[in-house]
């Protein structure tokens, strides 16, 4: 009887064992890409600003396969339509919120997608809603993958949380969605981090140092320049998943179960 009490998952789009593989490939080298200046020291390419960029490319490309791998027999008509609309409202509605206090509004809906849809859909509507809004909003540039990136894990994450049934389940929805908020700030400054202020700065990038003063100086700059900003999205999302979750996710569930995702297909035999 409990089990029936939790909320239903509808797997839009399925994650079989060889896009599992891709993904956590993926991740390992989303993983490189954000933390390269800890790996990597500027002007070991001829350029200082070349890893970034050839990370950049490197994500863009991953990410192409990624989805692709994602999508080769794992997503109908219906998912594909409801990743359409979604990505659509979500271009949409960022740039009604972005570049003021800190405050994103493409998290509400793309934390709430990945825990109904699953982290499949969640990891290919994070980078579909960021790559429709720079289109939009004319934000193509060297950082694009790396939102791309991030927004995907947030709604994959989503997509992973244990399973929760009415009040609690927005409250994990909502503490999820806050700290998300911090950390895709933390992860998207290490992309620009080295060349952001005067070597000289006691919080500035300096090749050569260990691991842990290099990590510390870095900790200092996200909170120095960082903090503020990353507080406004993660109280953007707290907000809103709070006031709207529970209706958006009334919503959603009801719509999956219309559709009905991923739906065995039967054959009948007709006589005559």
């Amino acid at each position: 009887m409990a089990s029936r009490l939790l909320p239903e998952r509808a797997a839009a789009i399925r994650i079989g064992p060889r896009a599992a593989v891709v993904i956590a490939m993926a991740a390992f080298l989303g993983l490189v890409a954000f933390f390269w200046p800890f790996v990597v020291a500027p002007g070991t390419f001829g350029s200082n600003y070349a890893p970034p960029l050839i990370f950049g490319v490197l994500l863009a490309i991953v990410l192409c396969v990624v989805v692709s791998e994602i999508s080769e027999g794992g997503i109908n008509s219906k998912a594909l339509a409801m990743l359409g609309v979604l990505s659509a409202v979500n271009a949409a509605i960022r740039p009604l919120g972005a570049g003021t206090a800190g405050i994103e509004s493409v998290f509400f809906l793309l934390v709430l997608a990945g825990r109904v849809y699953g982290p499949g859909f969640g990891f290919t509507l994070g980078c579909t809603s960021l790559f429709a809004s720079a289109l939009i909003t004319g934000g193509v540039g060297p950082w694009m993958p790396y939102q791309m990136f991030g927004c995907a894990f947030v709604g994959m994450l989503a997509g992973f949380l244990p399973r929760a049934t009415g009040r609690r389940e927005v409250l994990l929805l909502a503490g999820y969605g806050s700290v998300s908020g911090y950390l895709f700030g933390f992860l998207l400054n290490l992309s620009f981090w080295p060349f952001s202020l005067d070597p000289n700065s006691s919080i500035a990038y300096l090749p050569g140092l260990p691991f842990t003063e290099q990590f510390q100086r870095y900790l200092a700059f996200d909170l120095a320049t960082s903090l503020g900003w990353d507080t406004g999205r993660a109280v953007t999302n707290l907000v809103a998943i709070l006031l709207a979750g529970p209706a958006v996710l009334t919503v959603f569930r009801r719509a999956a179960r219309k559709a009905r995702f991923q739906a065995p297909v039967r054959f009948t035999r007709r006589d005559g």
